[in-house]
């Protein structure tokens, strides 16, 4: 059975960083391409960042480059999302996505983060 388990979310001021973790189980982990998506209140689920099996591709939705970081750590299984300068539009629930090409085969349930002074 597949599980995708993220953590690391909570309530952080604006300016300020977190850094979210999704750990894998009941996967050939390192033959899946990892991604965080997010989705604010009202509005569509949106690709936040995605890193290939190689570690080195990765790719990151513009509103988030230069702020935001994935990392994977094959040996434990697990992909990082470094979150910094967060901004108020930055509140969402983050979920981490296992794809084997381009469309996700598994999701996790969420995990949220709010950006509020």
């Amino acid at each position: 059975q597949v599980q995708l388990v993220e953590s690391g979310g909570g309530l952080v001021q604006p300016g300020g960083s977190l850094r979210l973790s999704c750990a894998a189980s009941g996967l050939t982990f390192t033959i899946y391409t990892m991604s965080w998506y997010r989705q604010a209140p009202e509005k569509e689920r949106e690709l936040v960042a995605r890193i290939g099996s190689d570690s080195d591709s990765t790719n990151y939705a513009d509103s988030v480059k230069g702020r935001f970081t994935i990392s994977r750590d094959d040996a434990e299984k697990t992909v990082y999302l470094e979150l910094n300068s967060l901004k108020p539009e930055d509140t969402a629930v983050y979920y981490c996505a296992a794809a084997l090409r381009v469309t996700p085969n598994y999701w996790g349930k969420g995990t949220l983060v709010t950006v509020s002074s």
